[in-house]
């Protein structure tokens, strides 16, 4: 007899997705422990191209906030970033298109700042059907916003997204040492702060 069928509430690189959220030149450095935010996102933007996990980001009303941090925009194709105005990204028109046309129905989203953009996106996209899974020691807010920091992120929780950690996420997406990806997934995981 087989068991009782459920929703997976694990990641599943052929279903996952990395979305970046606004990690942007004149946004991060007002971010509480924005080095190690950057790096986290990195070491997931790196270990996602390993695997051929697609990776996404937005950049918020760019013109103000200027465009995301060189070393991630680097990483990207032009057409993997999108500029926004809504502070939730599925709010902004043609996101949703933009996203669904990846093919992928699990998100993992790392950025900044966790109690605005990152939340207002991680709920609607939760709201929308995806599952989400944010990486919180991948997201930040200034140091003054901690306590929204928190609360954002009990409400995304609250909203159906998975709270987990950067080295979580890279080992689930890895699966195991027997994975091709392993050696270099562990070294990417010593060398985190």
């Amino acid at each position: 007899m087989n068991g009782p069928v459920r929703a997976s509430t694990r990641l599943e690189r052929d279903r996952s997705l990395l979305l970046v959220v606004d990690i942007q030149e004149r946004l991060a450095p007002a971010i509480a422990g924005a080095d190690a935010v950057v790096a986290r996102t990195f070491a997931l933007m790196r270990v996602a191209g390993r695997l051929a996990i697609p990776v996404l980001a937005t950049e918020h009303a760019p013109d103000r906030i200027g465009p995301l941090i060189a070393p991630l925009r680097d990483a990207l194709a032009p057409d993997a970033i999108r500029v926004k105005t809504r502070f939730g990204a599925a709010d902004e028109p043609g996101f949703g298109a933009w996203l669904a046309a990846r093919g992928r129905d699990q998100v993992v989203i790392a950025g900044m700042e966790t109690h605005v953009c990152v939340m207002q996106t991680a709920a609607a996209l939760a709201a929308d059907g995806y599952r989400v899974f944010v990486a919180a020691d991948a997201t930040g807010s200034r140091a003054i916003r901690a306590d929204d920091r928190r609360l954002a992120l009990d409400r995304m929780r609250a909203s159906g997204c998975t709270i987990a950690g950067t080295e979580t996420i890279l080992f689930e997406w890895c699966g195991g040492a027997d994975d091709p990806a392993f050696r270099d997934t562990l070294a990417i995981v010593k060398s985190l702060p």
